[in-house]
């Protein structure tokens, strides 16, 4: 029983019905959707429109203790009670967070992927992570070379983070098209083009418009492997669409799993400062490969700072690490201690700490975690060898197949 119900959002196919559940209305300056994300975004309206729940207190002090949830990066979520109780008594439970490698992966991207890492850990999580190559090649202006070369390169980073191998699946959607395919062709037939255009908004090829059904089978796969569990979804909130159709075809579809939970999450703030995001391909951001001097650069260079104009100024009215890019990439995820993480944001509001020094704090910081992730990256063998204790194996497939009342190709 959940303590805190969510809104029943699968019950009313009309309580959501413009491109971006409210995102694009007239009377609001920002844009969320799975492909696009602009102006400043009210994460608390954005709760009102999607139907999901702020976090408790409770709910947060029973997840494992992570900076990303003490801190509400992570804010709010649907179902969260269901997965909590099974990771309680060790019921099989399970995590879904993938990428779409249309790019190398960078700081905002890692995160959700880190921390999947410490629920696997404390818990005992299943671990999930389908590699969308094929959304990215329908979405982006690139080839399938191109998008080949940064899922290769995007396998490295994840692997990289370090999970368990026996408690995560890696799925790339076109090598793993003989199980994602099947799956996804029978949960199309319970989406309309209707319900894809009020969701996401007009797409710009039949692809896209089919693609909510391979994400659907992404969040459900966990149970048609191993059974019916708790799922558990970390993503950013402009992620959420997809958990929503998912967990509407869940619903009618007569399948022998739950529907999937979501723990939703804030953009990490691009560089650029207040109001813009990460999210955004062209901005400046810091990738997972950077080496120090790049990273120590790119900070210095295009950080936002909630400093005063002169030292002087400084001095007497001290900076805003609300607005400090530097401060943000600190409290979210990048200085764990909380003790410390307030005598820092207390020495810049009172002018002792200025802007430079405490960008030389957060470089110093993250050249530590880069540097950690990329010796681990460094001594991956082949990706090829790296990679297969990851992948279903051959009696997961039949078992999600079956499951799913997919018959096994005839040749």
């Amino acid at each position: 029983m959940s303590e805190n119900p969510t809104h029943d959002d699968e019950s009313n196919s009309n309580q959501h019905t413009d491109p971006a559940h409210g995102a694009d209305s007239s009377d609001d300056d920002f844009i969320v959707t799975p492909y696009a994300v602009s102006g400043e975004v009210d994460y608390e309206k954005l709760l009102e429109r999607f139907g999901a729940n702020t976090l408790t207190d409770a709910q947060i002090a029973r997840f494992p203790d992570h900076p990303l949830l003490r801190r509400r990066t992570f804010y709010a979520g649907r179902d969260v009670d269901r997965y909590l109780e099974a990771a309680e008594v060790g019921d099989p439970h399970a995590l879904v967070t993938g990428r779409g490698p249309s790019g190398p992966m960078h700081l905002g991207h890692v995160l959700p992927l880190y921390l999947a890492k410490r629920f696997q850990r404390e818990t005992g999580a299943t671990v999930y992570i389908p590699l969308s190559d094929d959304e990215k090649f329908l979405a982006k202006a690139q080839s399938f070379e191109s998008i080949g070369k940064h899922t290769r390169d995007n396998l490295r980073d994840i692997l990289a983070v370090g999970f368990d191998p026996e408690r995560t699946r890696i799925v790339v959607d076109t090598a793993d098209a003989d199980v994602i395919y099947p799956i996804a062709t029978r949960l199309a037939k319970h989406l309309t083009p209707a319900t894809i255009e009020a969701v996401y908004g007009e797409q710009d090829s039949v692809g896209l418009q089919f693609y909510p059904a391979v994400q659907a089978t992404h969040l459900l796969l966990p149970q048609l492997v191993a059974g019916r569990q708790p799922t558990l979804v970390p993503i950013a909130i402009d992620q959420d669409p997809h958990v929503r159709v998912c967990r509407d075809v869940a619903a009618k579809e007569a399948l022998p799993v739950d529907k999937p939970g979501a723990l939703l999450g804030r953009f990490l703030p691009s560089l650029e400062g207040p109001g813009k995001m990460s999210a955004s391909d062209d901005a400046a951001s810091i990738d997972l490969t950077d080496d120090p001097d790049t990273v120590a650069k790119t900070i210095r260079t295009h950080a936002y700072t909630g400093g005063q104009a002169s030292l002087e100024a400084h001095r007497e009215r001290g900076g805003d690490p609300s607005v400090d890019v530097p401060f943000q990439y600190l409290r979210f995820f990048f200085e764990a201690d909380d003790a410390e993480l307030e005598r820092i944001a207390e020495q810049y509001r009172s002018g002792e700490l200025l802007s430079g020094e405490l960008k030389e704090i957060a470089i110093e910081r993250i050249t530590d975690f880069l540097g950690a992730h990329q010796r681990r990256r460094a001594e991956l063998g082949d990706l090829e060898d790296e990679l297969e204790p990851y992948r279903l194996t051959d009696g997961e497939r039949k078992q999600a197949l079956e499951r799913a009342g997919v018959p096994s190709s005839p040749f």
